[in-house]
């Protein structure tokens, strides 16, 4: 059901938010991005509320307003690994959406989350009929399975503490919000999380952290993680 309702202005609640350009919605003209948050209804989630399940039959779509979101799996070893991280602009449960298949992932709200749930045929239809919106959905189908490829690759030969450099700093450039020459994570992410993320145990996961913030470059809070210098990082990251 669509929550949105006028409030005491008499204005209905926005619509839009400061979308990063490289998303699906900040990447889309005006026309089309109004097309396609037309299509469903409105609902706001609280914090680790889980709105879709790995292997579920359902094939809805998410358009995420605001907020950021999950995607985790389980291992053989019943651990949940953390796969990706979308954000307000992202969208989440396409794969199933397109091709009728069960989810691949769990996705689970980082703290409170407004989207559009939009049914399948709703949205298939929206992309049979702008050609725009369906290119976007592609590329970003295409770049989503382009950083799951890079992310491979950029392990092969590292030690546990540089994945460790390297996924932090890929988060923090996609997802933290800049802050002078550093960036905060202002979502929680969990050690076992950061070590599904670098391929390592949870106690290399451990040491490595404390390394880096004993030499400043990172520091913690509840649920954020303040990058103090990003080049600093780039270079423990990549040199």
């Amino acid at each position: 059901m669509d929550d949105r309702v006028p409030g005491r202005s008499g204005r209905w609640p926005r619509e839009e938010w400061a979308w990063p350009s490289a998303s699906l919605l900040g990447g889309l003209g005006r026309a089309s991005r109004e097309r396609l948050l037309a299509l469903g209804a409105r609902a706001r989630y609280p914090a680790d509320r889980v709105l879709m399940r790995e292997s579920e039959r359902t094939t809805f779509v998410l358009v995420l307003l605001d907020g950021v979101v999950k995607a985790t799996a389980r291992t053989q070893d019943h651990r949940d690994a953390l796969l990706a991280v979308r954000m307000g602009g992202d969208l989440v449960g396409e794969l199933a959406a397109v091709d009728g298949q069960p989810r691949s992932a769990t996705v689970t709200t980082c703290g409170a989350a407004v989207a559009r749930m939009v049914t399948r045929e709703d949205f298939l239809d929206c992309m049979r009929r702008d050609a725009r919106i369906a290119h976007a959905v592609n590329e970003s189908i295409v770049a989503k399975l382009r950083v799951a490829n890079n992310h491979r690759v950029d392990f092969t030969g590292c030690g546990a503490a540089t994945r460790l450099a390297r996924v932090l700093h890929q988060i923090a450039l996609s997802y933290g919000e800049r802050d002078g020459a550093g960036a905060v994570i202002r979502w929680p992410i969990t050690q076992p999380e950061l070590a599904t993320l670098s391929g390592a145990s949870e106690p290399t996961v451990h040491k490595a952290l404390r390394g880096l913030r004993e030499t400043g470059v990172v520091s913690t809070g509840y649920r954020s993680i303040r990058i103090e210098n990003l080049a600093l990082l780039n270079s423990i990251a990549f040199t």
